[in-house]
């Protein structure tokens, strides 16, 4: 473990690191309250792996992240059921009011997330675990809710080493797409460098949800989204 100037151990934590937004500005927020960070970036099958490993390899080094760790977990793909990993399955238009599970869906894809970053995090000696999910995503995604994250908390306690004390924390929970771009915008995240779309690598499509919550929120924080879209509807 490294230090700090006053000779103190610097705290650590690993960052999971889509490549996306709210992850890195979870990785922004980890930096302001003093951890170095570590960071996991996963390739799954989905079908933007390759711009998002591109994007979470930048915001390393744009992070000056201690260490970048980059898996392979195919089984999610393997097992399907999503349209982010089957190609069978169309990615849906946008339907910022649907309570629905939507078909991007990966199933209990956090569990598995979280198990593979706790793990490194036990092994890099780090003091949390940080997630991007928030609030506009438990509403489609049942692994994305506060009593998930609690959950998966009480889990690590009782299944790590006795003298491990690792935190998961989940930041942006109680915050919309909204309150994170404005909190990134403010801590001058590389919003040039992520990616949210889950059809294409480049332009984003600008019609998935995904590129419709993220337009949504830089609109609402009145500042223009700097990655190319195909199409750029004001949603």
């Amino acid at each position: 473990m490294s230090a700090s100037d006053d000779g103190t151990a610097a705290k650590r934590a690993v960052v999971l690191a889509s490549g996306g937004m709210d992850s890195a500005t979870a990785i922004a927020v980890a930096k302001e309250r003093g951890y170095e960070v570590c960071l996991l970036h996963t390739s799954y099958g989905q079908r933007t792996e390759a711009k998002e490993y591109e994007c979470a390899t930048a915001q390393a080094e744009h992070f000056d992240a201690a260490d970048f760790l980059h898996l392979n977990p195919d089984h999610l793909s393997k097992i399907g059921g999503s349209s982010l990993t089957d190609e069978e399955m169309d990615v849906e238009e946008a339907d910022l009011e649907s309570d629905e599970v939507p078909t991007s869906y990966v199933p209990f894809r956090n569990a598995n997330l979280l198990a593979m970053a706790v793990s490194y995090a036990e092994a890099q000696d780090c003091d949390a675990v940080f997630i991007g999910a928030h609030s506009e995503d438990f509403s489609g995604y049942p692994d994305c809710r506060p009593e998930f994250f609690e959950a998966f908390q009480q889990v690590v306690d009782v299944g790590t080493k006795d003298d491990t004390d690792i935190s998961i924390e989940a930041p942006f929970t109680e915050w919309s797409k909204t309150d994170i771009a404005e909190r990134g915008l403010k801590l001058d995240v590389p919003y040039e460098l992520t990616w949210s779309c889950y059809r294409d690598d480049e332009p984003a499509c600008g019609t998935c949800d995904a590129c419709a919550f993220r337009l949504e929120a830089f609109r609402n924080a009145g500042a223009r989204d700097p990655i190319d879209y195909a199409e750029r509807p004001d949603y």
